[in-house]
């Protein structure tokens, strides 16, 4: 067991005083495919070693108390009284209760501690290690039975319903099915899943958080998912075959872009573009050819920036630092947008002059160290033996 997971098991004893069961549940990495999931299209994620780590222990009763230990924060609730909190962070967790009950599950009360190495608000999707984290810890000590599909959809739901962010299931699809050494290009309609090897010993995963924190369900995000279905909504008087902007090909949205709306239109080319980029950078791995991979990053950051305007000055400052370093194949804003941080793929010998360059660069323009991490990607949500 490792230091952090020492440290919330220790948490919990020390607040419930008796035995937990102890889950690791990761965050994620997207090495390609922004804001596509919602748009029924690819997306290519892969579980980290950065994780929450959920020290977790069933109840005789209805009542749930949880302890965040970053936050160093206690909160109690029932499970007939699952509520929004002024807190936030509880949201997350009583969002899986309550979906969990909602869908009929025998569930009781529960104690909970949880912490994690997962930058909050960064772009690696904390909220779906939680998410996902607990919809896991639930279905091991119910047996429930549940299949890691189901128990995507049900931390999905907690996040769209309970937590009001209209999120696609990406976050939490990586967070349960992720391997080591290997990425997933899911379809994000189907959701059929195929994995893609990353087994480079040279090559490093590295993500530069930018520190500017952003709230995830803001009007911002929610705007960009009503964009792209009025686009939809659009080219369907004219194809009606179409379901979502998946079915759309670059010609067709030309075709019509006089009757769009100028920012819908760049919306709906950014996702239609971005599918396309998913599907090259699959065959860039089975090719080995990590130059090409490295460009469609740069290309998505672009798209991300210029048609899609979720990106930031410090996000845009980020990649174009990165790119000014040797050995760096590609580099691109990862996560909502709006701050967060930025993923880059390099050589292991350009990591030291990476952080030298990036952290300088960063610093000048902004006053500010950005935080950067060297990532594995590595198994999907477990339990610590």
């Amino acid at each position: 067991m490792n230091e952090l997971a020492q440290k919330v098991r220790g948490s919990f004893l020390e607040k419930f005083n008796r035995e937990p069961v102890m889950i690791s549940s990761p965050g994620r990495i997207n090495l390609i495919g922004e804001h596509t999931d919602y748009n029924e299209g690819f997306v290519l994620p892969g579980a980290t070693d950065r994780a929450i780590i959920l020290a977790v222990a069933p109840r005789k009763d209805d009542i749930c108390r949880f302890y965040a230990c970053d936050f160093n924060q206690d909160f109690s609730t029932s499970l007939g009284h699952l509520q929004k909190s002024d807190l936030h962070w509880p949201d997350y967790v009583q969002g899986v209760l309550a979906v969990f009950l909602q869908a009929g599950y025998q569930i009781r009360g529960l104690d909970l501690a949880f912490g994690g190495n997962v930058p909050i608000g960064g772009g690696m999707s904390s909220s779906a290690a939680i998410e996902g984290g607990l919809a896991f810890a639930l279905n091991h000590l119910y047996d429930l039975k549940l299949d890691g599909l189901t128990l995507a959809k049900l931390a999905q739901q907690a996040e769209n319903d309970f937590v009001g962010v209209k999120c696609g299931i990406m976050d939490m699809f990586a967070n349960l099915f992720g391997q080591a050494k290997r990425v997933i290009k899911l379809d994000c309609r189907s959701l059929e899943f195929e994995y893609y090897p990353f087994e480079w010993e040279e090559i490093r995963v590295v993500i530069s958080d930018s520190l500017v924190r952003r709230a995830l369900a803001t009007s911002e995000y929610n705007l960009r998912r009503q964009q792209c279905e009025a686009g939809v909504n659009l080219l369907k008087k004219y194809y009606p075959e179409i379901k979502s902007l998946r079915d759309v090909t670059v010609t067709r949205l030309v075709a019509h872009q006089t009757e769009l709306d100028p920012v819908v239109f760049k919306r709906c080319l950014y996702v239609i573009k971005e599918n396309q980029r998913v599907e090259q950078a699959c065959q860039d791995l089975l090719q080995r050819d990590l130059i090409s991979f490295g460009q469609r990053m740069y290309e998505s950051h672009l798209g991300l920036r210029n048609e899609y305007e979720v990106s930031s000055r410090e996000l845009d400052l980020l990649v174009e630092s990165a790119a000014r370093v040797e050995g760096v194949y590609g580099s691109r804003m990862m996560g909502a947008g709006f701050g967060g941080c930025t993923i880059s793929l390099m050589r292991s010998e350009a990591v030291k002059s990476f952080n030298e360059r990036v952290s300088a660069d960063y610093r000048e323009a902004t006053g500010q160290e950005p935080a950067i991490h060297v990532v594995r990607i590595e198994a999907g949500t477990h339990v610590i033996k």
